[in-house]
């Protein structure tokens, strides 16, 4: 599903305009973003947790000269899905 189709999706289902649906999944996104930027989590109650997780510093391989590199510690974002998601899926 493309973030339009969520868009038309908000607006048909809580009586809104799509600007108004646009507007408001991108304040929800943001909400999102911001709050994953600050290292903080967001727990959905029903749908999943969205949090930052830490991938350690690793040792790698340069593909091009097979020299052995030493890969920085990185954040990502990452999605953990609820017990109430993963029924409905089922």
């Amino acid at each position: 599903m493309l973030k339009k189709e969520i868009v038309n999706k908000v607006a048909d289902e809580a009586g809104l305009t799509k600007k108004q649906a646009a507007a408001a999944v991108e304040s929800f996104l943001g909400a999102v973003k911001g709050s994953l930027a600050r290292g903080d989590s967001v727990l959905l109650t029903g749908f999943g947790k969205f949090e930052v997780r830490t991938r350690e510093s690793r040792e790698g391989i340069n593909p091009r000269t097979l020299e052995k590199i030493t890969l920085p510690q990185s954040k990502y974002p990452a999605f953990k899905a609820g017990k109430a998601l993963k029924s409905a899926v089922k």
